[in-house]
């Protein structure tokens, strides 16, 4: 990457140039595992949510087998989208231009006054790659998807006993960041700006470098600790970070019981019998380049990042909590969103301020801290390698050619 100083943040270019932003969506999103949702979203026959990935409208349904599937949401007529709704319910996927319908697993049932020859077999949806594991439904655009196995295999004892998958959608909330991805991430990556910016989340959520960095946390006598009492509950808990540096999962403490500006839990019902041990903190997992993840014993919260151009970035939340929870009974909307929904907002003016500087002609990229600002250095070694890997393959493909 021209101008990159390892330990220092990018160079401006790799936050506002559209042409790195279109290498971006080649080489990471429409290459890579994306979250898509939840299982839970889409419990039953023909229930559907849509979302989009750079260029791309996708429709996430379940089919009448139950298997959940992804299609492009394009109708193979004249292109036009098909469920324009961001979630409901549907016999068939009926595209509204002229009434092409399509059963639950893409295949094209109906096309009025169609003369031959046609052959509606070969006119069923484009299919996209659709995994599920432990809740979560993952998506990826390639038509080589990259291995998935390791990644499930890694996620599913950690998440196994939220019952994610048994959960319920309580709140959904959208916002748009005007900043590039990177530097979405790049907050996420670390708490050296909490103290100053998230009065709400430094109520429950610790400071600590080692909870958001990936040198291990175990030389922490505090997280250490937490391991140690919650794997001896049956609980996985110690850092993982994969090999290649694309996914982390780890289970830390919290300063209080949940992330609620009590500290107190925001549900009186567990999300599952095997997560009801006290202190049990909160699972973490981040997977580049569009999920992080805060799982409690008592909720859930989900966090998906997309981009919408070069310099703007969609963030969309969810709140899971048991699906017998009754709202106003067991839990209150306000209790269960409002620290997560005020650091959303502080997050969102941080990376607005962050952008509109790194958009001056005057800006120079700064060292990071390698105390505080671990996980940012890893997150953006990470941006450089792939981007370094795919810029690689795609000269010897020319070179072959």
């Amino acid at each position: 990457m021209k101008g990159y100083r390892k330990g220092y943040a990018l160079p401006r270019d790799c936050y506002v140039d559209p042409d790195i932003y279109r290498r971006d969506l080649d080489a990471i999103f429409y290459s890579d595992w994306i979250f898509a949702g939840h299982d839970c979203e889409i419990g039953k026959i023909g229930d559907f949510f849509t979302f989009r990935i750079g260029d791309y409208p996708i429709v996430v349904v379940r089919g009448e087998d139950g298997a959940i599937r992804a299609f492009h949401n394009s109708c193979r007529h004249r292109g036009s989208r098909i469920c324009s709704a961001a979630r409901g319910s549907a016999v068939r996927l009926v595209c509204p231009y002229h009434k092409w319908s399509y059963d639950l697993e893409g295949r094209l049932r109906f096309a009025r006054d169609m003369t031959k020859p046609f052959d509606a077999a070969e006119l069923g949806l484009k299919s996209v790659a659709c995994a599920s594991v432990a809740g979560y439904v993952w998506v990826c655009l390639s038509s080589d998807p990259p291995d998935f196995a390791t990644f499930r295999a890694t996620m599913e004892p950690y998440f196994r006993p939220h019952a994610i998958a048994n959960a319920k959608l309580a709140f959904e909330s959208t916002i748009i960041e005007n900043g590039n991805w990177k530097l979405v991430w790049e907050n996420n990556r670390e708490c050296y700006h909490c103290a100053p910016n998230h009065p709400e989340l430094c109520r429950t959520f610790p400071e600590a470098p080692g909870v958001t960095g990936v040198e291990g946390g175990g030389d922490d006598p505090l997280i250490a600790a937490h391991w140690e009492r919650m794997e001896r509950a049956g609980l996985l808990s110690r850092l993982h970070l994969s090999p290649e540096g694309n996914y982390r999962m780890a289970r830390m403490p919290l300063l209080g019981d949940s992330t609620t500006m009590s500290g107190a839990p925001a549900v009186r019902r567990p999300l599952s019998p095997d997560v009801i041990q006290p202190g049990i903190g909160s699972l973490l997992m981040f997977n580049y380049p569009s999920n992080w993840n805060h799982v409690l014993g008592d909720h859930a919260v989900t966090f998906r990042l997309l981009p919408i151009g070069p310099m703007q970035t969609m963030l969309t939340t969810k709140w899971l909590v048991n699906a017998e929870a009754v709202e106003g009974v067991d839990y209150s909307v306000k209790d269960l969103t409002e620290v997560w929904l005020a650091t959303n907002e502080q997050d969102r003016r941080i990376v607005e301020e962050n952008q509109i500087g790194v958009c001056s002609p005057a800006y120079e990229p700064g060292p990071y801290n390698p105390v505080h600002e671990g996980g940012v250095i890893q997150f953006v070694e990470w941006w450089v390698a792939t981007m370094a890997r795919a810029d690689g393959e795609k000269r010897g493909q020319a070179g072959a050619t």
